[in-house]
């Protein structure tokens, strides 16, 4: 385990840090004291000391910017922003080097030009674990949004209600190497997640975005057409 993934494990053990910093990730933007503050019922000042010790732990990042809308004089000072730190952090005792054998192993198949057995292949693990989801009970989509969040998808439904989009990309260190590898597996996965689980009226089509997971669940009965 690194010095950084411990300063993180560490600074989420603190239950009102664990909260604010739930509070921000779900917020899936730019956070103030304030709206920390009114979010988790605390004092404003206590919020803001436990919300710059996970900027410490690298869990979260600090942006300023004037929140009025007005610029020039007497428009005010730049806010103090939170929002969820871009560095991935990843614990394991004792360590593990997943990430590079996902790299070799995502190279190997490039070079041989073996992407559609990948792809085949998460179609069927997604299979199998719709199977394992319908098993749980009814496969509605609200079933799906919850097995979506237990995976670290982080699903966000649009106001309008078509789409369900993903905020965090379980696979993003690969993602970022090897982007149709990778976000093929993806979509393959959730397809055989959708086609196993017997999920209705919703597929899975790729969207990608300049952050988030490249894949989107939408309404078959929305104007989004699947890809």
């Amino acid at each position: 385990m690194t010095e950084t993934g411990i300063d993180a494990l560490g600074a989420l053990a603190e239950p009102l840090r664990r909260s604010l910093y739930r509070y921000v990730v779900r917020s899936g933007g730019e956070v103030s004291r304030a709206e920390a503050a009114e979010a988790v019922g605390a004092r404003r000042t206590l919020v803001a000391f436990h919300l710059d010790k996970l900027v410490e732990a690298g869990l979260l990042e600090v942006t300023r910017r004037k929140v009025s809308g007005r610029d020039g004089p007497g428009s005010g000072r730049p806010a103090k922003l939170y929002r969820r730190a871009r560095r991935e952090h990843s614990v394991q005792l004792p360590p593990r080097d997943y990430a590079t054998a996902a790299a070799v192993l995502a190279e190997a198949v490039q070079r041989a030009g073996a992407e559609e057995a990948v792809h085949a292949a998460a179609r069927e693990e997604g299979e199998r674990r719709g199977a394992e989801l319908a098993a749980e009970g009814p496969a509605t989509p609200a079933a799906l949004t919850a097995w979506l969040e237990r995976r670290g998808y982080e699903p966000v439904e649009a106001p309008d209600g078509a789409e369900v989009r993903l905020r965090n990309c379980p696979f993003h260190a690969t993602a970022a190497r090897f982007p149709p590898l990778a976000c093929g597996m993806n979509l393959e996965m959730l397809r055989g997640v959708l086609a196993g689980a017997g999920v209705e009226g919703v597929a899975a089509r790729m969207a990608p975005g300049p952050e988030g997971c490249c894949v989107a669940i939408t309404r078959t009965d929305s104007k989004t057409n699947e890809c």
